[in-house]
């Protein structure tokens, strides 16, 4: 369990590393007394669970706890207090908890056995990727409607290219295959990755898409693929590879060879 804690009070922190240390020994703790720093780590890291000081200087608590719940909407937020005027603001983000400073390890104890979303939960993943048949996106079961169907194309294009960054010049070449003028494409470009964003913003999908200057890739740990289990787990995997892959897509064509090896590779083994 990955465990960040913020509080800008040093001695605090301190203290309540130890009691963390103490309380839950096999959790990875993330530390800071700057919300900002700590913001920073959570894009970087799933946060299973944030013990967060309300008052804290630039950013504080309540509002870097939005931020956190935007990332992860089964993250589990446990604010620290010296007083509860922020007990309302708390309970309208669903927090897990809300202990009074100063904090004692019963305290931690406490809320950390009575977390509103369980470790459990770390185990569902919000989105499914189908990439065998037709190549479809879903989220909470539903399947995700893009304001482009090429920006549905970039996802299938950044899921198959497992967690890899991927240039705009390799996605124009795949979506496009040299048709037309390429400066009009990348301007076409710019458009759905917009759209892209802004419709996993609306389902609060932040750190999905893993971008860098000119590239995108997928973040494949954060969500559930037919094809990576089958590829992780092969004969023990639910899914199975039958020919089918990405059949709207006539770039998907050149991984059939790589997926059919591997798939007559498998059939050897039983």
């Amino acid at each position: 369990m990955n465990i960040l804690a913020v509080d800008g009070d040093k001695a605090s922190l301190s203290k309540i590393e130890k009691i963390l240390t103490k309380e839950s020994p096999d959790s990875t703790l993330f530390l800071f007394d700057s919300s900002l720093s700590a913001l920073a780590k959570a894009r970087e890291e799933e946060i299973d669970v944030a013990i967060l000081d309300v008052n804290m200087p630039e950013l504080n608590g309540i509002d870097l706890g939005r931020y956190l719940e935007e990332l992860n909407p089964f993250i589990n937020l446990i604010f620290l207090s010296e007083h509860t005027d922020s007990a309302y603001d708390a309970m309208k983000l669903h927090a897990s908890g809300y202990i009074k400073k100063p904090c004692m390890g019963k305290d931690v104890k406490y809320e950390l056995e009575s977390l509103r979303y369980p470790e459990i939960r770390k185990k569902y993943k919000r989105i499914f990727a189908q990439t065998f048949g037709n190549f479809e996106l879903f989220v909470d079961g539903e399947p995700v409607e893009f304001k482009y169907k090429r920006t549905k194309e970039i996802v299938a294009l950044l899921v198959n290219n497992r967690g890899a960054q991927t240039t705009n010049g390799e996605i124009i070449a795949s979506l496009w295959e040299d048709d037309g003028d390429p400066d009009k494409k990348l301007s076409y470009l710019c458009n759905l990755r917009q759209d892209l964003q802004n419709t996993f913003n609306k389902l609060k999908l932040e750190g999905i898409i893993l971008k860098q200057r000119g590239s995108m890739a997928i973040a494949k740990d954060k969500i559930e693929c037919d094809l990576y289990d089958w590829l992780d787990n092969q004969n023990e995997s639910k899914y199975r590879y039958t020919g089918d892959y990405m059949n709207q897509y006539s770039w998907a064509e050149y991984y059939h060879a790589e997926l059919d090896e591997i798939s007559y590779d498998l059939m050897d083994e039983e």
